[in-house]
């Protein structure tokens, strides 16, 4: 009779085996440990990146609707009048005689736009001839060259109360703006503010109404807004926008995303 003798794997065996297993995954770990950590930091970069660059284009995207000569700087916050569209208001009676002028004379209550009228919501306000964003004259913050539109006709705004505008605008010009806007930097975020109230002088910090939230991690000491006019002929301006956000690396340093974008306004009333 043949009896086979069966031999199974010995203790020691094992333990060799796991230290061997050990050591094989301790110098894999090692070559390997670089390139994650790369690429870890690398796609923690480009979040940081993306996250300023869309901040910066809304911010952007919003100040060339801004209504002319309506920006303003405090420190950390930006501020100016969103417009939704414009025209041109009726100046003078058609060739029959016809047509309702906008008067300035006097006070009024409708006018006729040529050409195709734009989106007006009842509760927006109708602008004409903005020329400044500080004093009492001519300046949409103030209210003297501001009213608030009613319901439109065909082809005619209409007024809430009859309004003597200051100053008639050399290109026939109106605009039709929905209030103040505010972007600031404040308690490691970039807000914007919307909703609120006009007022003659700008808030030193937060003004209140509708907050959202664009940016987090931002650095608030590197955050600045610079307002550079043109000569007066030229009617541009330039908005220098600094933004900063960090965040914290795994290796506990910082990692720092700092954007720098211009954009231009037209301040051409």
């Amino acid at each position: 009779m043949n009896i086979s003798h069966k031999r199974g794997v010995t203790l020691i065996e094992l333990i060799v085996v796991i230290a061997i297993t050990g050591i094989v995954a301790a110098a894999v770990a090692l070559f390997i440990r670089r390139p994650v950590e790369g690429y870890v930091d690398a796609a923690r970069r480009a979040a940081l990146t993306d996250e300023a660059d869309t901040a910066l284009r809304r911010i952007t995207r919003d100040l060339r609707l801004a209504l002319p000569n309506s920006v303003r700087v405090s420190g950390k916050f930006v501020e100016y009048i969103q417009t939704t569209g414009g025209g041109r208001y009726r100046a003078e009676p058609d060739s029959v005689g016809g047509g309702n002028i906008l008067r300035f004379d006097t006070t009024d209550s409708s006018f006729d736009v040529i050409g195709p009228l734009p989106s007006i919501i009842a509760g927006n306000d109708i602008v004409v001839y903005n020329l400044y964003s500080t004093g009492t004259t001519s300046n949409a913050y103030s209210g003297d060259n501001r009213q608030t539109a009613a319901a439109p006709g065909a082809s005619t705004v209409n007024l809430t109360a009859a309004k003597q505008f200051p100053s008639p605008s050399p290109g026939k010009r109106f605009h039709v703006v929905t209030g103040p806007v505010t972007y600031g930097c404040i308690g490691g975020q970039l807000l914007r503010y919307s909703g609120y109230g006009y007022s003659l002088t700008q808030a030193a910090g937060a003004p209140g109404g509708t907050v959202a939230v664009l940016a987090s991690n931002v650095d608030d000491a590197a955050c600045q807004f610079v307002y550079t006019t043109g000569a007066l002929s030229e009617r541009i301006a330039t908005i220098s926008i600094i933004l900063q956000i960090n965040s914290a690396a795994a290796s506990g340093s910082i990692e720092r995303v700092r954007m720098f974008q211009q954009a231009q306004v037209s301040n051409l009333p």
